[in-house]
């Protein structure tokens, strides 16, 4: 027979289990995101020349280094 306190016991622990593995997931994504970035500048040179412009190693530089920042400030 299953006592009261064993069925708490195995909700707190699912509970614990579902945080965890929430946060786990989370830090994998960012830590996944941050080393394999979804644009690189090589996708960026060939949107820009689609649009029209022609893309220097200058613009690029600046358009990724904008896109990093914005990445920081909406990951605070």
């Amino acid at each position: 027979m299953v006592s009261g306190l064993t069925i708490l016991f195995i909700i707190i622990a699912l509970i614990i289990g579902v945080v965890i593995g929430f946060f786990g997931a989370r830090r994998y994504m960012e830590n996944y995101l941050r080393n394999n970035p979804p644009i690189t500048e090589e996708m960026l040179r060939s949107m820009m020349m689609q649009m029209g412009q022609k893309p220097s190693n200058r613009k690029l530089h600046q358009m990724m280094q904008m896109m990093k920042v914005q990445a920081k400030k909406a990951n605070k």
